[in-house]
C-alpha cells in the first residue's frame, strides 16, 4: 500500500477541510475503520503537515478486525504505512494524549451493497431528494458508501449531505 500524493478531499469537503482545521472524511473513514476516536482539539494540536499526511491513506484499505482490538499488534513492514500507527505516533510526539479506542461495527451499513440505510432514505427526506436505488448504491465505492451512511447519522439535515450526493451523481444541480 502506498500514499497518495496528494489529501484525499472530496469536493464537497474543499471550504470546510482545505485548511485541516476540521478532520475530512479520509481521515474519519480510518478512524472509525481501526477504532479510534480523537477530538476537534487533538487534531488541530497536530501539525498541519501530518494532518494531511493522515489524509494520504487510501480509502480501500482493508482493516483487520482483531487489529482494531488489540493496539499491542507487530510493527508493520518496513516502508509500509500503518494509519492507526501513524497517528499514534504523532499524538504522542506532539503531546496530543490518546486516541480513544472502541470497537469498530462488525458490519457496518455501508457495506452493505443491498439497499440504502434507512438513514440514508431519512436524509435524502429531509433534502427533498430521491433515495438511491439498490442499483445507484451498489455502483457507488465503499468510501462513497460510507461518506453518505456518515453524513445521515443525525436525525436532522447535515448541510454536507446534498453537496456530496451531488458530487457522487445521485442529485441534480
Amino acid at each position: 500500500m502506498s500514499l497518495s500524493d496528494a489529501p484525499l478531499l472530496f469536493a464537497f469537503e474543499i471550504d470546510s477541510s482545505e485548511d485541516f482545521t476540521y478532520i475530512p472524511m479520509i481521515v474519519r473513514f480510518h478512524l472509525d475503520r481501526c477504532g479510534l476516536r480523537i477530538s476537534l482539539d487533538q487534531w488541530q494540536l497536530l501539525p498541519i503537515e501530518d494532518r494531511k499526511l493522515l489524509a494520504r491513506f487510501p480509502a480501500d484499505v482493508p482493516v483487520d478486525p482483531d487489529m482494531a482490538a488489540d493496539r499491542e499488534s507487530p510493527e508493520p513492514s518496513p516502508g509500509e504505512p500503518s494509519f492507526d500507527r501513524a497517528l499514534a505516533e504523532m499524538l504522542r510526539t506532539h503531546g496530543c494524549g490518546e486516541a480513544e479506542v472502541f470497537a469498530p461495527e462488525p458490519a457496518p451499513a455501508w457495506q452493505s451493497l443491498g439497499a440504502p440505510p434507512a438513514a440514508l432514505a431519512a436524509q435524502c427526506a429531509l433534502a427533498a431528494l430521491p433515495v438511491p436505488s439498490p442499483a445507484q448504491w451498489a455502483a457507488l465505492g465503499g468510501f462513497e458508501r460510507y461518506v453518505l451512511a456518515k453524513l445521515s447519522r443525525k436525525p436532522k439535515l447535515n448541510h454536507d449531505f446534498v453537496p456530496a450526493m451531488r458530487e457522487f451523481g445521485l442529485a441534480g444541480a
